[in-house]
This record gives C-alpha cells, sequence and structure tokens, in this order.
C-alpha cells in the first residue's frame, strides 16, 4: 500500500495484494500474509488478536481521522477483535513542537493526555498518548509502549522533523503459519 497520511485500512487476503493501494493501516486473518508500514516520525501500531493482526502508520493526522479505531474494526469485521497491541519508536513530545491550533483539535478529539511540552517549553504532542487513547477506545487496554523517540536517537531512527531525513523504518507483523 501507498501512505497517505490518512485513515484508511485494506483487508489483505493474500500476500502481496494491495500493492500501491492508498491507505494507512492493514489487517489480515490469512498466514503467512506478511502486513508492513513504514514510519520515521509516525507511530507504527501492531494490533493482535487470536487469528488476525494488523498494521496502522498513525500520525497525527491519521490519528485525528481515525486510523487505529478504522483498524480495529476491520480486523473486528474478519471476526478478530484486537485485544493487544504495540505502539513501536515514534518521535515523542520533548521533540514534537505543535501548532496551538492543530494541537486544539486534537485535544478536543483524543483528550488532554496528547497535550505537551517540549524539551525547549513549546507546546508539543504527545501523539503516542493519542493513540493509547484510541486504543482504549475500542477496548484494547493491553498495550506496549516501544518508549523510543526517532528525533533523539538518531544513531537507530530516521526523523523527518528533527534531521529532515528521508529513510524510514519498516514494521512488519505477519500470523505464523500452522505447520500441520
Amino acid at each position: 500500500m501507498t501512505q497517505v497520511h490518512g485513515a484508511d485500512v485494506v483487508a489483505v487476503t493474500r500476500p502481496g495484494e494491495h500493492a500501491g493501494v492508498p491507505a494507512d493501516a492493514a489487517v489480515t486473518a490469512v498466514p503467512g500474509a506478511a502486513l508492513a508500514v513504514t514510519t520515521a516520525d509516525c507511530v507504527p501500531v501492531v494490533l493482535v488478536a487470536d487469528g488476525a493482526v494488523g498494521v496502522a502508520h498513525a500520525g497525527w493526522k491519521g490519528l485525528l481521522g481515525g486510523v487505529v479505531g478504522n483498524a480495529a474494526a476491520a480486523m473486528a469485521a474478519l471476526g478478530h477483535p484486537p485485544t493487544r497491541a504495540v505502539i513501536g519508536p515514534c518521535i515523542r513530545p520533548e521533540r514534537y513542537e505543535f501548532g496551538a491550533a492543530d494541537l486544539d483539535a486534537i485535544a478536543a478529539r483524543w483528550g488532554d493526555d496528547v497535550r505537551a511540552t517540549t524539551a525547549a517549553g513549546t507546546p508539543a504532542l504527545d501523539v503516542a498518548a493519542g493513540v493509547r487513547r484510541a486504543l482504549a477506545e475500542v477496548g484494547v487496554t493491553d498495550v506496549a509502549d516501544d518508549g523510543r523517540c526517532t528525533a533523539t536517537d538518531a544513531a537507530t531512527y530516521w526523523s523527518f522533523r528533527a534531521r529532515r531525513e528521508m529513510g524510514r523504518v519498516a514494521t512488519v507483523a505477519w500470523l505464523e503459519e500452522d505447520a500441520g
């Protein structure tokens, strides 16, 4: 799929399906069908259920648009609502200065937990907190958060916001095939 900072989700029924389709999340109940999202500062989210898996690319626009909830709903439509999630490395509030109007819009949807302050004392977005709120809204409270910041760990991660880097990290998830 081609990520567009939106909220669309594709359901994958066979490996390689949906190449080039504009979407920011994918779900599957098909063993062996790998799903991937690429991120630098946005939040990679893996949704897990017995019998299904999903991945989402959650930047602030996708979060506001509902990408996390849409991915959870797509998994539920497959008969496997998510029960657990993992939040991967992303930009953290100490380095994510954010404009007041956009921050107000996100806080209006996801609550004041998304409001934070940068290391320099300016308004910031805690996008991972927003993802946790979105997960809680769909009943997923078993959430592991990697906690690492893409902007502060230049030796390991790319950051467009901090260093204008174009590289990305892939987050990949799949269901194991039955050994039979």
